[in-house]
């Protein structure tokens, strides 16, 4: 277990001392029943993540751009299904 890592129990014991540390700088990773659960995180820090996040992310029209390339509509050709119809009877 890392220095930075607290059960659950102990985190919210000891809550005070989490925010301290992540205040500091130091993000303080909270398991429950043994396995990851949570991070703490200065607002400080999580503001930067949202700003590095959202400058990573592609727009819409980037994103759409950055799809395959059709060099032109003749050089597309579908197949269609034959399929048998059956009739309905609508009374």
């Amino acid at each position: 277990m890392r220095a930075s890592q607290w059960q659950l129990q102990d985190a919210k014991a000891q809550f005070s001392q989490v925010v301290d540390a992540a205040l500091r700088g130091e993000p303080q990773h909270v398991t429950r029943r043994g396995k990851d659960a949570v991070v703490v995180l200065s607002e400080q820090a999580f503001v930067a993540l949202q700003r590095s996040a959202n400058a990573e992310a592609p727009g819409l029209i980037a994103h759409l751009l950055a799809g395959p390339k059709v060099k032109a509509k003749a050089d597309i050709s579908f197949e269609h299904a034959k399929i048998k119809l059956r009739e309905v009877n609508l009374k």
